[in-house]
């Protein structure tokens, strides 16, 4: 089914989603989970709002933003 790699191989955050992110204006959003977020959406609307039968896309989801913020917050460093 739903897999955090699916459709990238090296994972949410990329030298080019990093350029689309760091470029864009800072009233815009942007979301390199999008989609696995529009996936987990189209399984809800499939199975007529029946979380339990989406589960791995959500997970999929979670898992595609953890490993965003976490590798953002490796190449910005901490303030502490």
């Amino acid at each position: 089914m739903a897999t955090p790699s699916e459709g990238s191989k090296e994972g949410p955050w990329t030298d080019e989603t990093k350029q689309k992110f760091e470029s864009k204006s800072k009233s815009e959003f942007y979301d390199p989970c999008q989609e696995a977020a529009q996936r987990s959406y189209k399984c809800l609307y499939r199975n007529n709002g029946d979380k339990s039968m989406c589960g791995e896309y959500f997970q999929a989801y979670r898992d595609c933003k953890q490993a965003w913020t976490e590798k953002r917050r490796k190449e910005r460093g901490t303030l502490w």
